[in-house]
């Protein structure tokens, strides 16, 4: 049976992304020779190098999952079951890339919980509220990659009526929907009908690049989730939310859907906000220097300075070799986006660079607000 796929609906300006028939989306960049440029910031791109190319569900023709909702079993969510829930969209490396998907609010001043593949990689989130089209910026608290979850804060959110949740747990055979943003398209939410399969299924997530993650002891569901459903709600007969939509089978006749289970959501979401950082859960976002670097040539030479970062309060310019961060000696491009990526936005790093003229200079800085790691 062909792997699944999570969930997050990808595009990369106007261009849908590709994918693979039997797998997951890709972007179409990825399939080209490596940019010239790399950028040093945790996240920067999603097209390679520090990260592996992000899965999501096929859109190939004839496939059997989609990013659109034609010839799925689909309804049109109705108010109370888009009560609670949002749209998220996520900017994936500075303006290369974008992605969908959903998310549920957990309390009245915003704070907000969806899959970790939706923002992976975002250098900035928005996120509507279903109900009313209210649209709100939002900051990373943390995540966790290995559960896929997410916590968000929306800024200056207050009021907002929240989900439901229930840990009473299900039963094979229960009734339940899945509501998201099928799609990605931003619009109105829809509903997908079906019944539980499975209490404890575990499952390999695969991606065109050749990575895999496994995600264990899921809900299995027999309804039709595609991409831009991550991160939503599946609804119990009551309407209480008991589980977070997180992936679903690609090239099989019929979609197999996959949730978390709402109480382990909920315990990632306690840790993430009592700051418990450690294992797979990170908080914050990474931090960025803002400087590319020239893949051709060799070691951390300078290619691109981007205006108003700390690279160039510190001055550096095309052409200079950043030599150490905090003086850890830097060899390579890849190397020193480890070293940046490492770091959180807000932190203070020593850079030493060589410059044009081969004399060594040396500056401290903080470093800007990066993508989610």
């Amino acid at each position: 049976m062909p792997r699944p796929s999570l969930s997050r609906r990808l595009t990369s300006g106007t261009a849908a992304f590709a994918l693979a028939t039997t797998a997951v989306l890709v972007p179409v960049a990825a399939a080209s020779a490596a940019p010239a440029i790399v950028r040093t910031d945790a996240g920067w791109s999603p097209y390679g190098g520090q990260y592996p190319a992000y899965p999501s569900y096929p859109s190939s023709p004839g496939s059997a999952t989609a990013t659109t909702t034609a010839g799925l079993d689909v309804t049109a969510a109705t108010e109370s079951q888009s009560s609670g829930l949002v749209l998220v969209s996520s900017t994936i490396g500075y303006g290369t890339g974008t992605a969908a998907g959903t998310g549920m609010v957990l309390e009245s001043d915003g704070l907000v919980v969806t899959n970790h593949h939706v923002v992976e990689g975002a250098t900035s989130v928005e996120v509507t509220v279903a109900t009313t089209g209210e649209t709100y910026d939002a900051t990373v608290v943390g995540t966790d990659s290995r559960r896929d979850v997410a916590v968000l804060q929306l800024e200056d959110a207050s009021g907002l009526t929240t989900v439901t949740t229930s840990t009473d747990g299900l039963s094979t055979g229960d009734a339940i929907t899945a509501v998201g943003d099928a799609g990605g398209d931003g619009g109105d939410l829809t509903a997908a009908a079906g019944t539980v399969t499975d209490l404890r299924d575990s499952i390999t997530v695969s991606d065109e690049a050749g990575g895999s993650s496994d995600l264990r002891n899921l809900i299995q569901i027999d309804a039709d989730i595609i991409g831009g459903d991550s991160g939503g709600a599946l609804l119990d007969s009551d309407g209480d939310v008991v589980g977070m939509n997180v992936a679903a089978s690609s090239g099989t006749a019929e979609i197999t859907g996959y949730v978390i289970p709402i109480a382990r959501v909920l315990r990632v979401v306690d840790r993430i906000v009592a700051g418990d950082e450690g294992g797979s859960i990170v908080l914050g976002v990474g931090g960025r220097l803002g400087v590319g670097t020239s893949i051709a040539a060799g070691g951390a030479t300078v290619a691109e300075v981007a205006d108003g970062t700390p690279a160039a309060s510190l001055g550096l310019e095309v052409g200079d070799v950043i030599t150490a961060v905090d003086g850890t000696a830097v060899s390579s491009s890849s190397q020193l986006s480890e070293l940046i990526g490492g770091h959180d936005a807000g932190d203070r790093v020593t850079i030493t660079w060589t410059d044009s003229t081969g004399a060594t200079r040396s500056g401290t800085v903080t470093l800007a607000v990066g993508a989610v790691r």
